[in-house]
């Protein structure tokens, strides 16, 4: 372990609230609250300090269905074999029908809306009548054969395919997720046995729909994180133990613009016990931090959950965080410099580094 990264880092307690759900963060200062089947989508402050008077938007959705919000205060909803839009008022804005996924009946992944509003990003199954032709056959259910999967871009408006591209991917689950300047969507894939497989697409313009993605460079065994200033994007690698070499955690900045990784970091340098120790996530903080939560095993005690800052440029460790309070594993942030963590009991801790902490609220 370097010893440099385990150098305490002081954090400023900014409040805390009771949850209920799983909480992540929205554009426009705005969560999203999910508890089981339920989606309510509330006023950031308003919720954190405890004052919130109800969701903005609510949606119930079906166990087998992934969803995102919308600016709007509609969803973008997922399902074994559709995409749909719902609107502020709950109707179905339009839906577009795809055949059912391969495997268990259940949607592999969200829509992910684009910046400005126009596209919607979503991965779909391939079917392939010929199992002599088919990457994927189903010997227990005759006909059900599959070729790769094909990345979509659907106009938000209508659903209408505006842009497709195959992908080398039998998707058991996916990321997406836009650039911030809309120019490009970074998609993962999980396979089995071929572990994660990441690309970066730009959207064309053109008419025609075989056009409308490019497929501009990627990286394998590593997946989506988030993404940095100007045109990097962070992935992480996780230790599957899929393939002989891919035993280890790893942080890789990469420039989507010329497709080459320009950091790397190896997560056992944090790593008390590298063949024990887990690194499950990574969050981009800022524009200058990541934060990297983890599980460690110290020699001869219990399991213990630390947080870790790792500059976002060349992801060299920073130091450790020092918190006041227990903390676990998942870790939301709000795209303000501030993030949440959730204790056993319950409770949703704010926290800010302290040279950046603006007063404290709840």
């Amino acid at each position: 372990m370097d010893t440099a990264g385990n150098e305490p880092i002081d954090v400023v307690p900014l409040g805390t609230v009771r949850a209920r759900g799983t909480v992540e963060g929205l554009a426009g200062g705005r969560l999203l609250v999910r508890a089981g089947g339920l989606l309510e989508v509330h006023g950031r402050e308003e919720f954190l300090a405890g004052a919130a008077a109800g969701p903005v938007a609510s949606l119930r959705v079906e166990e087998h269905e992934r969803a995102a919000a919308t600016p709007d205060g509609g969803f973008l909803v997922a399902g074994p074999a559709s995409v749909r839009a719902v609107d502020p008022d709950g109707g179905t804005r339009w839906e577009f029908a795809h055949d059912p996924w391969h495997g268990t009946p259940r949607a592999r992944s969200a829509p992910a809306l684009s910046p400005d509003g126009r596209l919607v990003g979503v991965v779909v199954p391939t079917p392939e009548p010929d199992p002599a032709q088919a990457a994927l056959v189903y010997d227990a259910e005759p006909g059900r054969n599959y070729v790769w999967d094909r990345l979509l871009f659907l106009d938000a408006a209508t659903g209408g395919v505006v842009g497709r591209q195959q992908l080398r991917s039998l998707a058991s689950g996916a990321v997406l997720g836009w650039r911030p300047d809309g120019g490009a969507l970074a998609v993962s894939c999980w396979t089995a046995w071929h572990s994660w497989s990441t690309w970066w697409a730009e959207p064309t313009g053109s008419a025609d729909a075989d056009d409308g993605i490019r497929i501009v460079g990627g990286t394998w065994m590593h997946a989506l994180a988030g993404f940095l200033p100007g045109s990097r994007t962070l992935t992480q690698r996780y230790a599957e133990h899929v393939w002989p070499d891919d035993d280890r955690d790893e942080l890789a900045v990469y420039d989507t613009g010329s497709g080459g990784q320009v950091a790397l970091i190896d997560l056992a340098e944090l790593a008390l016990d590298p063949e024990e120790d887990e690194f499950r996530s990574a969050e981009v903080l800022d524009g200058r931090h990541v934060l990297v939560p983890g599980r460690v095993f110290p020699a001869g005690g219990p399991p213990q959950t630390r947080h870790w800052l790792v500059d976002a440029a060349t992801l060299r460790p920073l130091g450790r965080l020092a918190y006041p309070a227990a903390v676990g594993r998942d870790v939301t942030v709000l795209g303000d410099g501030t993030w949440l963590t959730e204790d056993d009991d319950g409770h949703l801790r704010r926290w800010a580094l302290e040279r950046t902490a603006p007063p404290a609220s709840g």
